[in-house]
């Protein structure tokens, strides 16, 4: 039942961001191009997903457990580090060069433009990359503690 309700989660959430436009890079970057073609219509969508996030958080903090798990997974870090600011830096930097964030780029592969044929795998080769420098440096850490 899980995996179903993943699934109907994630169609929504694919095919709330090709009707909003954030499938599309050239939506993107003129959102983020302030002092050039501005297109500020992506901010009524960030804002429709906040208000909707926020009153999902309130109905469901109600609930003693989620609806088809034992207990709510909630990250217990609390502390802003280099690794969480550096993560965060690279995914504006990639989202500012390419147009695209993981979720709107997997949405639009199947249009198959050049763009995204070329962002996913890199991507990709990007978070393979990054478990593999996690790993190394946590043995590196784990060895001289």
């Amino acid at each position: 039942m899980r995996s179903i309700a993943g699934f109907l989660a994630g169609l929504v959430f694919g095919l709330g961001l090709v009707v909003s436009g954030m499938a599309d890079p050239a939506k993107v970057l003129n959102f983020l191009d302030l002092f050039g073609t501005w297109d500020p219509s992506l901010a009524f969508v960030m804002g429709g997903a906040s208000v909707t996030t926020y009153a999902g958080y309130r109905l469901t903090w109600r609930r003693p457990a989620p609806a088809l798990a034992s207990r709510f997974d909630v990250p217990s870090a609390r502390q802003i580090d280099a690794p969480l600011l550096t993560g965060a830096a690279l995914f504006g930097i990639g989202w500012g060069i390419g147009g695209f964030c993981p979720g709107p780029a997997l949405t639009a592969l199947p249009m198959a433009a050049p763009g995204t044929l070329v962002f996913v795998p890199a991507m990709l080769l990007g978070l393979w990359l990054g478990g593999r420098a996690k790993t190394a440096m946590e043995r590196t850490s784990g060895a001289t503690a």
